[in-house]
């Protein structure tokens, strides 16, 4: 399993400019709106609202906002409805993509999609048995400088971790998702701040590409990021 693709997409959340930032918080707004309709607005008592949360302040998301798009969820504030959608079909190079969108708009999403995909030379159609959903935590080498590696797998194994891989970036944690937040509360009770923590559709089987098709998939992710409606993707592509 490589967690590469991922890491990238960190760094560039973190990197955004001025001008995305808007398209960004209105992905973590509507991210939040879902997490509170689906199991209510106390982070303390909801762990996906809690992640949610703790992504939009990462990305330096206003408080206020953070607040309004809780009460969206929960309904004391009015708002259009947002639905989460799953989208899935072949990238450039015969790669596979799992898009999850959050929508007022299904329609629109829909055609989007599916333009996305034709616009790159793919097309939408069935992948997801290529993939299954874990927990993931990605922890950066400056967080851990404190403790070894052999220990600190030690002790997530205890935890309840799957698969610890130590990569060049820092660690990426695999969990069943019933686990992703026991494991999450041993980074958070070793005050190990960590760079994301969330379910994630994981490929079984991975895709090495040569270096141009490489760049025509990262021209499609760029795609994907840019629009308002995708929150996440993922893809079997072992070196992007």
């Amino acid at each position: 399993m490589s967690g590469h693709s991922k890491w990238a997409t960190t760094k560039r959340a973190k990197a955004v400019t001025d001008a995305k930032r808007s398209a960004v918080f209105t992905k973590l707004a509507n991210l939040i709106t879902i997490a509170a309709k689906e199991k209510g607005g106390d982070v303390n008592i909801n762990f996906s609202l809690r992640l949610a949360v703790e992504r939009a302040r990462a990305a330096n998301m206003p408080k206020d906002n953070i607040e309004r798009s809780i009460k969206r969820g929960t309904g004391e504030l009015a708002g259009a409805v947002i639905e989460e959608l799953y989208y899935e079909g072949f990238g450039p190079a015969n790669s596979q993509f799992v898009i999850k969108c959050l929508t007022d708009s299904k329609n629109r999403t829909a055609s989007s999609i599916r333009h996305h995909f034709s616009k790159f030379g793919g097309s939408m159609g069935t992948v997801g048995w290529n993939f299954e959903q874990k927990g993931v935590i990605r922890v950066s080498k400056e967080s851990l400088s404190k403790i070894s590696f052999d220990e600190l797998e030690l002790e997530l194994i205890e935890a309840g971790a799957d698969d610890i891989l130590n990569e060049e970036e820092g660690v990426t944690v695999y969990t069943k998702v019933a686990d992703l937040q026991t494991v999450k509360n041993y980074f958070d009770n070793k005050n190990i701040s960590v760079e994301s923590a969330q379910i994630e559709y994981v490929a079984k089987e991975e895709l090495a590409l040569n270096e141009e098709d490489v760049k025509k998939v990262e021209d499609f992710i760029e795609a994907l990021e840019e629009d308002e409606d995708v929150n996440d993707y993922y893809h079997n592509i072992s070196n992007v």
